[in-house]
């Protein structure tokens, strides 16, 4: 047994998708999380900013003496994960990438899946590179969403904006007949409820964050690591700005209250 806490980041809400399955899988664990809302959105970052911004994310949650990382971000998880595991060889580091592909791989029937994802996820081409490593006969239809993670901060989930704004980013995906679409960031699956209902319920919607979890839960027992007892601040909540706004609109998410459990940290100290 390993009664450590995991560590959990992303770039703001969206890696509480994450942090909700894992609450559901594993009741036992502890988890740090910290949201880089100071400085969100990553997608629209240069390479060399989001890797220096994931080694300070690492950092700080390294500071808790996690047993593992999950990189909660599909940006920093398609631009900077190998460069940091390489950094950080002595604890597990996971993104969200592979999970992902290898579940969208296995779910399309007509091999036509469509990824979205920030300007930076979509411009590095990896969901593509790993798709094709599994199949290179599977056609690929992508597209940049950079205002669904500032609808997602601002607490715009499902609203006439948000379907607006779906409709105006996924018509030409919907329109090619794909019958995947890869979630390529983990603040979309907030949105999952809207971008459903536009695709329609022949589409099935690969939430990065859910395959991760599943990764995890073939980890923690293949290598011993589950908690019999989890910590007792269970669940802690780190930001770099903005906690009211984070604890409101992630206490919605989460179904559960977050208000006064949430700490503003300096990340640049990190």
């Amino acid at each position: 047994m390993n009664n450590k806490p995991i560590g959990v980041f992303d770039s703001g809400l969206g890696g509480l998708t994450a942090v909700k399955q894992i609450m559901k899988e594993f009741p036992n664990e502890s988890v740090v999380y910290f949201g880089d809302t100071g400085r969100v959105p990553y997608g629209t970052k240069s390479p060399e900013t989001i890797l220096q911004y994931t080694r300070d994310d690492i950092n700080f949650v390294r500071s808790f003496d996690v047993k593992m990382i999950i990189i909660a971000c599909g940006t920093a998880s398609s631009q900077a994960l190998p460069m940091v595991k390489y950094e950080n060889e002595d604890i597990p580091i996971t993104g969200v990438v592979d999970a992902t592909v290898y579940a969208a791989v296995r779910a399309t029937k007509n091999k036509k899946i469509g990824v979205i994802g920030t300007v930076g996820t979509i411009k590095s081409g990896a969901y593509e590179k790993l798709i094709y490593e599994y199949d290179k006969d599977i056609e690929i239809h992508k597209t940049a969403c950079p205002l669904f993670v500032p609808l997602v901060e601002t607490g715009h989930f499902d609203t006439p904006v948000t379907r607006l704004v779906i409709e105006e980013y996924l018509e030409q995906i919907r329109d090619a007949g794909v019958d995947t679409l890869i979630l390529g960031c983990t603040h979309y699956p907030l949105l999952k409820k809207a971008i459903g209902e536009y695709m329609g319920d022949n589409v099935v919607l690969i939430d990065p964050c859910a395959e991760v979890v599943k990764y995890l839960k073939k980890k923690l027992g293949s290598d011993m690591l589950h908690s019999d007892t989890p910590d007792k601040e269970q669940y802690r909540y780190f930001v770099s700005d903005d906690p009211k706004g984070f604890a409101q609109n992630g206490s919605i998410f989460l179904e559960k209250e977050i208000d006064g459990q949430v700490e503003k940290i300096d990340i640049e100290k990190y």
